[in-house]
């Protein structure tokens, strides 16, 4: 499975990483591995953009506080909003071990990265 925070729904960066997720989801589907994504935004606004940006490829859902500090993914950031997450995501195995992990506000790695350590881990089984 690969899990992945996002900032804020509908924002440039957001928007692309969800396009990216969206476009590779048969290839994560052959190796096995399903995506969801995840940010503070409220349920409607995620609905909307599971729809128009996710293109209902894979699921998202509210990442409530408790669930941003078990992941430890509170933005810090200097004038950050409380409750935005950074981006970030994992890879977890179907054990529920975390085999991977990339944190960078750059959208553009994301895909490539996770979609490389789901290969791998297929690969290792």
């Amino acid at each position: 499975m690969v899990l992945y925070f996002y900032p804020k729904a509908f924002t440039q960066g957001c928007t692309l990483e969800a396009h990216a997720f969206a476009e590779a989801t048969p290839e994560f589907a052959r190796y096995g591995a399903t995506v969801i994504g995840m940010s503070a935004d409220d349920l409607p606004t995620l609905r909307k953009f599971s729809t128009e940006e996710c293109r209902d490829k894979f699921t998202v859902g509210v990442a409530s506080p408790a669930i941003i500090k078990s992941y430890d993914v509170a933005l810090k950031r200097t004038g950050a909003p409380g409750g935005v997450t950074n981006r970030t995501s994992y890879v977890i195995a179907p054990n529920g071990k975390i085999v991977f992990v990339h944190s960078d506000l750059d959208y553009r790695d994301h895909v490539t990265q996770t979609l490389a350590a789901v290969k791998a881990l297929k690969t290792k089984r």
